[in-house]
């Protein structure tokens, strides 16, 4: 891929970006931790009985854990591979539909639905339509959830960034994505609300903020491995992230002992339609 990395990535090449790796994505991402679904529960007052849309669900991570919930999943992923692989992980549920389609594309056919989630996947949603048509499917009283991640350090504990900041800037410089991550802290203080550039403005009332701290651990190997399944990376020219890559497992191997962590505070966002 050649895309120029200082450029964000299109909304509608999600599909493309990750689809080409949907194993990797499946087998690298991190899950959602059992105490999110469990206030998710909470909140919303979801039961067997209930129906449930998720936009985006990639290989079916975050579906698996609302499927075993018993409610009514359509879940709603663009990239084919992906797709494919989410009915295949989730082959097991009775309880779970996906269809292929971006949510702005996605053909509703008059359904509503108790509570909408997007898992680590509404950035990728077009603000100007996306609000509007999740106020637009959820029933009367349904709530709109957004899952995710954000990668954060911890207060002298190596980090993988810090001690390749240089291969970074060597082989990619100038990227504005390059950076250390926050310490947990200022997440927690400065990300409230929808925790988006956009706001879905007086569609849904007050956002029930709830953060929940979790840790993958890789040797250097691993660990390029999930960069190769970020679309940071995924937008670089293979010729460039590859090298890069090869570099970082190497430095995790003779500098980090090859262990590495990558830290994040897993976030849920709860929202109730306004009427």
């Amino acid at each position: 891929m050649t895309d120029d990395p200082t450029k964000p990535p299109d909304r509608h090449d999600l599909g493309r970006v990750f689809n080409e790796v949907p194993e990797l994505y499946d087998r690298v991402r991190p899950g959602y931790p059992d105490e999110l679904f469990a206030d998710l529960v909470a909140v919303t007052g979801l039961d067997e009985g209930s129906s449930v849309l998720e936009v985006g669900c990639g290989t079916g991570q975050a579906t698996r854990s609302l499927a075993a919930l018993g409610c009514s999943v359509t879940a709603v992923e663009p990239g084919a591979d992906m797709a494919a692989l989410a009915r295949r992980r989730l082959a097991s549920f009775r309880n779970v539909d996906v269809e292929r389609s971006t949510f702005e594309e996605w053909d509703d056919r008059g359904r509503r639905f108790d509570v909408l989630v997007a898992a680590q996947s509404w950035h990728w949603v077009d603000p100007s339509t996306g609000w509007q048509r999740a106020h637009d499917v959820l029933s009367p009283g349904g709530w709109m959830a957004l899952l995710g991640h954000v990668v954060v350090r911890r207060p002298g504990e190596p980090e993988v960034y810090a001690e390749t900041a240089d291969l970074h800037e060597r082989f990619c410089p100038g990227n504005p994505g390059w950076g250390h991550p926050p310490l947990a802290d200022e997440v927690r203080t400065a990300d409230a609300g929808w925790g988006l550039d956009d706001d879905p403005g007086g569609l849904f009332g007050s956002t029930i903020v709830r953060w929940y701290p979790t840790v993958q651990w890789f040797d250097g190997d691993g660990f390029a491995d999930h960069l190769r399944s970020l679309s940071l990376f995924r937008r670089l020219d293979r010729d460039v992230r590859e090298p890069l890559l090869d570099a970082i497992a190497e430095r995790i191997r003779t500098r980090m002992g090859d262990r590495a962590s990558r830290r994040y505070l897993s976030v849920l966002r709860v929202g109730r339609r306004a009427d």
